[in-house]
């Protein structure tokens, strides 16, 4: 199966190069020209477990210069979806599976205007991944489930394909009939630690210490589930401390949330996609989101402060 990750930061180089490891013809597209020169000089560096190892994976700037894939698996950042997957045109043929394994809500549809709905298939992972260094990513895959579906929910053969695919990579993958579900339960986690980890700078080891930080956690997921609800949503998730514990659930002290990633970085966060989809979707639906419309309001003034430092 020829795979190609569009978006190869750390989370697309770890789900990428464990799917390389496992023998798939993998390519990962970065704009990270750096990324790119140290994983062709060193391979793919990976440490889990406190072990590294190193993965030979194709790796490249520009997915203009490419073949057409089997499947194309959508990781950068929400605001860069319709960019990414426009660019990426060339590669998706009349058979690709354009899956999206992004954090939050909303690109299914971006993705759908491009390429046409037809092709695109929806899922979330709880894979964790960190940048040590360009090439070198800390990875978090025990117990940490990944889950694939169609959209209207039938049970495909291509999307039994690949969860078969990252089965046999070792990656833990269902399928599911109820993918906007899990959608929205996979949102609950991101509600859950990624402002509040944003805002704090605190790690997942730190930020669970922290009693205050932890309500305010659970009042935003709180809020969030009666949105879901609200809106006719299936949910499996039974109480807001559930999304929580997930969140950290099988991740080392030192993970940061990809929303902090973000900051450190100096990048914007994907907080209209979390947080801020909350706060949408509470609108159309009538319910009240004033702890998620703070935490929006908490990452918004941060990146605005980032934004006045390097004017």
């Amino acid at each position: 199966m020829k795979i190609c990750v569009l978006g190869a930061g750390a989370l697309g180089c770890a789900i990428g190069g464990v799917l390389a490891e496992a023998g798939c013809a993998v390519t990962l597209v970065t704009r990270n020209a750096a990324q790119v020169a140290a994983i062709e000089r060193n391979g793919l560096r990976l440490v889990e477990n406190g072990r590294e190892r190193s993965v030979i994976v194709r790796a490249v700037t520009d997915s203009a210069t490419l073949e057409v894939m089997d499947v194309v698996i959508v990781l950068v950042k929400s605001f860069h979806t319709r960019q990414a997957i426009e660019s990426a045109r060339s590669i998706v043929g009349p058979g690709t599976v354009v899956l999206s394994l992004q954090n939050g809500l909303g690109h299914e549809d971006i993705l759908a205007e491009v390429v046409g709905r037809e092709k695109v298939l929806a899922g979330k992972t709880y894979v964790g991944g960190v940048l040590l260094a360009p090439g070198h990513i800390l990875v978090g895959t025990a117990g940490k489930e990944t889950v694939v579906g169609e959209l209207d929910g039938s049970r495909s053969p291509r999307a039994k394909a690949i969860r078969d695919e990252f089965l046999r990579a070792g990656l833990r993958t269902a399928l599911s009939d109820n993918i906007v579900g899990v959608m929205w339960d996979k949102l609950l986690v991101n509600v859950s630690t990624g402002a509040l980890s944003s805002i704090t700078r605190l790690t997942y080891g730190e930020l669970y210490k922290v009693e205050e930080v932890e309500t305010c956690a659970l009042a935003a997921v709180a809020e969030a589930m009666a949105v879901a609800r609200a809106c006719g949503v299936a949910l499996a998730t039974r109480e807001p401390r559930d999304a929580w514990l997930k969140a950290a659930e099988g991740l080392p002290d030192d993970f940061k949330t990809s929303m902090l990633q973000s900051l450190e970085k100096g990048s914007a966060t994907e907080i209209d996609f979390i947080n801020g989809a909350v706060v949408r979707w509470g609108h159309r639906c009538g319910v009240p989101t004033p702890i998620n419309q703070t935490l929006v309001a908490g990452i918004k003034g941060i990146e605005h402060h980032m934004r006045l430092q390097a004017a």
